[in-house]
């Protein structure tokens, strides 16, 4: 064999294996990711396609339990629940979030390390004792009905987590509450970033505190508040907790939502296929939004 042909096999071998470790240290990482993430998800796909209640056979169906999803109006209406809730978990707290942040930011206040604290509380509450709160809350009895008969309003006052028209958005408020202090700390993080002398050269040409946020501010967050939709589009459908301790997906199933269609069937109604099915159109649905904010979010970087 020529020297010359030597040296491209070895370097060929070394360009191998240069290309292949990369590979191998992600190798352990894949396989968790796959062997808990994917083949359970890969599984749920598979038992979507089956009626099966845990007792009789598995019996398959294909794709007769989508159509029965779509064309069940409670099933589908708990997907128009989320989109409520969206509304409610994200959009009033992502504007709640960029008022309170410019305010912190511009003041300057004293102690902001406490205010921080205080805002992002209702994260580190495990959301068992927040709904249990906010159920009292809105109790018959509870300080919401006690404020409005003080100040005269007590025709107002009702049941609020069992009246059909104001239960979802009662819970919505609770998201509003919870996910309003990890905004507001996301945005105040990304406004900490923006040099002070952008703000000193608006001011010498005129610029008020409402000029300032939508020429500096805004523009300048755009990647947290694309961070911030994201976190809180995926817990407005995810959620299933706040909901079970406080509704158990009524009054009827007015505040039902797809996470808790999908308990309900499987240990409800012991329906494991629709509950799957369920499950795997919620996870697809996430994945999407999941998606395009993603897409959004590298074009906010790139601009």
């Amino acid at each position: 064999m020529s020297t010359e042909r030597l040296v491209r096999r070895r370097r060929a071998s070394r360009e191998g294996r240069s290309v292949a470790t990369p590979y191998l240290y992600l190798a352990p990482a894949l396989l968790l990711y796959g062997a808990f993430l994917l083949y359970p998800l890969a599984r749920a796909a598979q038992f979507s396609l089956y009626a099966w209640d845990t007792v009789s056979p598995a019996r398959f169906v294909g794709f007769g339990n989508y159509a029965e999803m779509v064309a069940d109006p409670d099933l589908l209406g708990s997907f128009g629940h989320s989109a409520i809730l969206i509304v409610f978990y994200a959009v009033l707290p992502i504007c709640l979030g960029l008022v309170i942040a410019a305010i912190l930011n511009r003041a300057q206040v004293r102690g902001l390390s406490f205010f921080r604290t205080v805002i992002f509380l209702p994260q580190v509450i495990a959301m068992v004792v927040v709904a249990v709160a906010w159920t009292r809350i809105y109790s018959t009895d509870g300080s919401l009905n006690a404020l409005l008969r003080a100040i005269g309003l007590g025709d107002v006052a009702r049941a609020w987590l069992g009246d059909y028209t104001f239960a979802l958005p009662a819970v919505g408020l609770i998201g509003t509450w919870v996910e309003t202090g990890l905004v507001t700390i996301l945005l105040l993080a990304g406004m900490g970033r923006i040099p002070r002398e952008l703000y000193e050269a608006a001011r010498l040409d005129g610029a008020g505190p409402v000029a300032e946020f939508f020429a500096i501010t805004l523009p300048a967050v755009r990647g947290e508040i694309i961070v911030a939709a994201t976190l809180t589009i995926v817990a407005a459908l995810k959620n299933f907790d706040i909901i079970y301790m406080t509704t158990r997906g009524g009054p009827g199933s007015a505040t039902a939502v797809p996470s808790y269609q999908v308990y309900n069937q499987a240990f409800g109604l012991g329906q494991v296929g629709m509950a799957t099915t369920i499950g795997v159109s919620l996870a697809l649905l996430i994945f999407a939004i999941n998606l395009v904010l993603n897409r959004l979010a590298d074009k906010a970087v790139a601009d």
